[in-house]
């Protein structure tokens, strides 16, 4: 399995690759969309501000080699952080200048991201710590192997919030539910770093090379 790594300007690559090559993974750098077809899954990592790594989607034609790989030949997709929040339809985040007050996502695991203020949280944000996950029943092959209630590092001020909470794949609490991993088809994400989760995290990163979601 040739794991592609996404540079598309706006991922936190060097912890990512690290922990690939600490289970004897050599990903393959993608840094132009034209070059994806070489890779047989795909990391998309992300940090910061949904709106700017959108839009370096969008500039560098990510978006519509995205939708060919993974939609069109079916090809295993997993986000990270942000990189998972682009999953969605839409995010508030960055969206100030938009007339709907939207920024639009991949669209692949419909749902849109808010911060979590507006889904009730009263904590100290950004969430930025380790937090208990805990998988939904049946468990994702995402999971396989890892206890409920394992710690997981999170960094984070927005939370997706998928249409369909059957793709709500683990959870944590921070004072109120938060997704913590979604999956739909061969698409999934963590809102997590498996990267900088210990064992824990390489296990994530492991499950997904060896089984991807279906």
């Amino acid at each position: 399995m040739k794991v592609g790594l996404l540079d598309y300007g706006a991922g936190n690559l060097g912890s990512v690759g690290r922990a690939l090559e600490e289970l004897r993974v050599n990903p393959t750098l993608v840094t132009r969309a034209v070059d994806m077809h070489a890779a047989d899954c795909f990391i998309l990592p992300g940090v910061g501000n949904f709106a700017d790594c959108a839009a370096q989607l969008r500039t560098g034609g990510w978006d519509k080699a995205l939708q060919d790989e993974v939609l069109a030949y079916g090809k295993p997709l997993l986000g990270i952080c942000v990189g998972m929040q682009l999953l969605a339809d839409f995010s508030t985040e960055g969206a100030e200048d938009s007339p709907d007050g939207r920024v639009p996502g991949l669209g692949f695991v419909p749902g849109k991201v808010e911060h979590l203020r507006q889904l009730g949280c009263a904590g100290r944000i950004p969430h930025v710590g380790w937090n208990e996950v805990r998988p939904r029943e049946p468990v994702s092959p995402l999971f396989a192997g890892i206890p409920a209630g394992t710690d997981f590092y999170f960094v984070h001020s927005y939370a997706f919030e998928a249409a369909n909470p059957e793709e709500v794949i683990a959870t944590t609490d921070y004072g109120v539910p938060v997704t913590a991993a979604v999956a739909r088809g061969r698409v999934a994400g963590t809102q997590f770093h498996p990267e900088k989760s210990s064992r824990a995290g390489f296990r994530i990163l492991a499950n997904f090379i060896q089984s991807p979601p279906c």
